[in-house]
Order: structure tokens, then C-alpha cells, then sequence
């Protein structure tokens, strides 16, 4: 019988599929987090996220102040190269030099590509 994909009664679009089957295989511990990534259409997130203790250590996205100010007027896959290398440095600092990626579902293309190349531009190894 075949696999249904709801989580309880909601059932899921492609995006929500294709992250169950990345996470299947992607996991975050203390010595290699992982970087998270999500999008919508007007903004970009990144986490970096150790799974085994549940914890966020740094995230950085379009939203926050410091970035919204800088990236007006910028395109979508500029901005997600602002919130790559920011994320880097932030992680960096924080201690974290390697990640695994987890494109959320999503395409590794476009602003998802942009942020893991920016992050890697920055100093993260993954």
C-alpha cells in the first residue's frame, strides 16, 4: 500500500514532500549543523540548527533589521546572497565552520543556490 503524505488530516503540497524526504536524509548534530533554508515570495530565511539539541545557534534573514534597511531596491536572489554571507559570519562567530545543507524542498536553484553559494563565498564548509 502506498505511502499517503498527510500529516494528520492536512495534506501536503510537492515543496512540503520533497522536505520530508531531505530531512529523511539530513540531520544536524553539534559538530555539523545544519543550515536550513526558507522562502517565500517576497523574503528569505536561513537557520544553522543543531538537531540533537533542538536549538537554533544563528539565523539570519531579510526581515531583521539590520539587513531590511540594505536591501531595498536589491533583487531577490541578491538579497538571499546578503542573508548567505551574513549568516557565515554570524555562524563563524558563533563557532560553527561546517554545515549541512538543507534546501528545504526547494530547487537548488535561484535564491537557494544564491544563499548556499554566499555562505560558502563567506567561510562555511558544506
Amino acid at each position: 500500500m502506498p505511502k499517503t503524505w498527510t500529516r494528520g488530516k492536512i495534506a501536503l503540497n510537492a515543496r512540503q514532500r520533497r522536505h520530508i524526504r531531505v530531512r529523511q536524509r539530513v540531520d544536524g548534530t553539534a559538530g555539523r549543523p545544519r543550515l536550513s533554508v526558507f522562502r517565500s515570495l517576497q523574503h528569505i530565511y536561513a537557520q544553522v540548527i543543531d538537531d540533537s539539541r533542538g536549538h537554533t545557534l544563528v539565523a539570519a534573514s531579510t526581515l531583521e533589521p539590520a539587513l531590511r534597511d540594505r536591501v531595498d531596491g536589491m533583487s531577490k536572489v541578491a538579497q538571499a546572497q546578503l542573508v548567505g554571507t551574513t549568516l557565515a559570519e554570524r555562524a563563524l562567530a558563533a563557532g560553527v565552520r561546517a554545515v549541512v545543507f538543507d534546501r528545504g524542498g526547494y530547487l537548488y536553484h535561484g535564491r537557494v543556490k544564491a544563499v548556499a553559494d554566499a555562505a560558502r563565498q563567506a567561510g562555511l564548509q558544506f
